[in-house]
């Protein structure tokens, strides 16, 4: 994205206003999802998004094992195939920023659909081969997918709501982004592996029918969002292909405090995306809740991360985005993860009220990944006149948390340690997080970004 100073396109939105201020009658005419943070010309993009990400996330929960059992492949290949995907899902990422400066958000997400569904496609087909091989490539490159459409739709939120309003439509994008993955995708995958078979088989038919999710998320946006703002280039028409591209790179490279705000984005969900790969088989098999109930226990971690995500971006413009994220984001996802993964070694395995106990443990640690929402207000503000590529820097983290996450996994599995090391592994760069917040400092008024 583009590292000169942007002007915000001035398409006349349904309220009346330009992208880069109201009036006073656009503010007489404003309607309640306008006022909760919710620009009402994109209000379909959040269902589109929500509906995606479902598909998206109904495998999330159990594909290392149902890979494992299909493919006979042992956890540490498996969970290095799933690291790659993550890796993909960072460079799309990046792109997603990148591109919709080059062409608009819009397009972008269209090429996003087809990058997630093909692969997706492969990945089945691969399956019922038996092929490991083509399963790793298939899956790597369906990683490109998902950042490129929702992503892409995050800064089409950016360029269209107003900055007082920033932290909210943040936390909104995110309750529609964590509400599909990985809660209603695994509340989905509840009902649909034993109404499709059961078993191996069942899990297949859901990973089939997640695609149908997917789709039905891409024909809203497609025939429900019409915003002109979408399909404009947000770059300068006279900057050159290649430097927009690389801008984010740049503003990396020569501004530190955009550096750190890229690791606290990274560490942010990293442990969300960790836990997926090491949490399953210890609730399901070693303390013997059984598949059904681990993904009940996700539905309710990340049930609990919806409710409060829009929440967390009000009280950040109010009370401030950095001390939001500095005491709830970090100190209170750091104390949530461990008691997520303690509260079950502690209670009696199998037990109906160690259950709900350890459910309410991974609630808490959903309610404070929420904390770290205003980074989305954050990071644009700590490059004023450089917004865009700021964004395109937060997009990339976002996706690469998922990279991250399974990359600990992956390294700590490899030096012969467990769940209980990973656990620690991911407290430690909550550490590190609470350092680097500490120079996160933006010009903020009682909520407002200050005019720059």
């Amino acid at each position: 994205m583009s590292t000169t100073t942007r002007t915000r396109p001035t398409t006349t939105t349904t309220a009346g206003a330009t992208a880069t201020g109201r009036t006073s009658t656009a503010r007489a005419t404003e309607g309640r999802l306008d006022r909760m943070g919710i620009p009402r010309p994109l209000a379909l993009g959040f269902v589109a998004v929500l509906l995606f990400m479902t598909g998206v996330g109904v495998e999330s929960n159990f594909v290392v094992p149902h890979v494992v059992a299909v493919l006979g492949s042992p956890e540490t290949t498996v969970a290095a195939i799933v690291t790659c995907s993550s890796l993909a899902a960072l460079v799309g990422s990046y792109l997603s920023g990148a591109l919709s400066d080059l062409v608009g958000p819009r397009r972008v997400m269209v090429v996003g659909f087809v990058a997630w569904v093909v692969p997706e496609v492969l990945f089945l087909v691969a399956l019922g081969t038996g092929s490991v091989p083509f399963a790793a490539v298939a899956y790597t490159a369906r990683g490109l997918g998902y950042p490129l459409f929702a992503f892409a739709f995050l800064v089409w939120v950016g360029i269209t709501t107003p900055p007082q309003r920033n932290g909210a439509a943040v936390g909104w994008f995110y309750v529609a982004f964590t509400g599909g993955l990985p809660t209603l995708g695994s509340l989905f995958a509840i009902g649909a592996i034993p109404a499709l078979g059961g078993g191996t088989v069942g899990e297949t038919g859901a990973m089939a029918a997640s695609v149908v999710l997917v789709t039905a998320g891409f024909l809203v946006v497609l025939f429900g969002v019409r915003l002109p703002n979408g399909s404009a280039r947000l770059a300068p028409a006279d900057e050159s292909t290649w430097r927009v591209l690389t801008s984010g790179i740049r503003l990396l490279a020569t501004r530190p405090r955009i550096l750190m705000g890229f690791a606290v984005r990274l560490i942010d969900t990293a442990p969300e995306f960790g836990m997926f790969v090491v949490l399953p088989a210890v609730i399901a098999d070693e303390r013997g809740w059984g598949q059904q109930r681990w993904l009940l226990m996700t539905v309710c971690v990340y049930a609990t991360n919806i409710l409060v995500n829009a929440l967390f971006g009000w009280v950040g413009d109010r009370i401030g985005w950095q001390r939001t994220v500095r005491w709830f984001g970090v100190v209170g996802s750091a104390a949530g993860l461990l008691a997520w993964w303690y509260v079950p070694q502690l209670v009696p395995a199998g037990s109906d009220w160690g259950y709900v106990l350890s459910v309410v443990a991974g609630c808490v640690f959903g309610c404070m990944l929420a904390g770290f929402v205003p980074m989305g207000a954050i990071m644009p503000a700590l490059a004023p006149g450089h917004e865009g590529a700021a964004m395109a820097v937060y997009t990339t983290a976002a996706g690469g948390a998922a990279f991250v996450g399974t990359a600990v996994v992956a390294v700590v599995l490899a030096l012969g340690g467990g769940g209980e090391a990973v656990t620690w592994t991911f407290v430690g760069l909550y550490a590190c997080a609470f350092a680097m917040v500490h120079f996160l400092v933006v010009p903020q008024d009682g909520g407002h970004r200050a005019a720059h």
